[in-house]
């Protein structure tokens, strides 16, 4: 299956290469970007939806879920976003894709960020304070994941 979405991500990858982007930026490029992503953006829309939920300031929590509303969104864009730049830069560098334990931890990420979209986008369902619970503990989950998916990547790129 790998193989073959290298296959299918070659043409692509070969226009990349084709622009003689620099050795480092292709190995480096992801990992610095979503770093990004990942511990700013995601550490914040998380602080976000915490404080929304326990701020004891009615103002604070309010504007907090605002935040958390606004970002989460584009949180998820970049990480899908990102998650594409990772395989292309993956195939770029002619490296498998689907080996790697820091693949499955970002498939894992996105599904799980995917799925609390789609709680949220229901309106919790009419409010309901279970959803809104699972979508609270699901979301810190995948901020774990990402974590550890971090480190994967760490390793993976000290080793290609």
């Amino acid at each position: 299956m790998g193989t073959k979405l290298a296959e299918i991500l070659e043409p692509i990858a070969a226009w990349f290469r084709s622009l003689n982007v620099p050795e480092p930026i292709v190995h480096w490029g992801h990992p610095v970007m979503m770093s990004i992503v990942i511990f700013v953006l995601g550490s914040y829309v998380v602080y976000a939806g915490w404080q929304g939920r326990i701020a004891s300031d009615k103002e604070v929590a309010l504007k907090n879920r605002v935040d958390h509303r606004k970002l989460a969104p584009l949180m998820f864009t970049f990480m899908a976003l990102g998650y594409t730049g990772g395989l292309l830069s993956l195939v770029m560098q002619k490296q498998p894709i689907m080996e790697s334990p820091h693949f499955w931890t970002g498939s894992s990420v996105l599904i799980l960020l995917a799925i609390n979209g789609a709680i949220s986008l229901s309106g919790f369902a009419g409010n309901n304070q279970g959803l809104r619970n699972l979508h609270t503990y699901l979301g810190s989950t995948a901020f774990l994941v990402l974590i550890a998916h971090a480190i994967l990547g760490f390793k993976l790129g000290m080793s290609i």
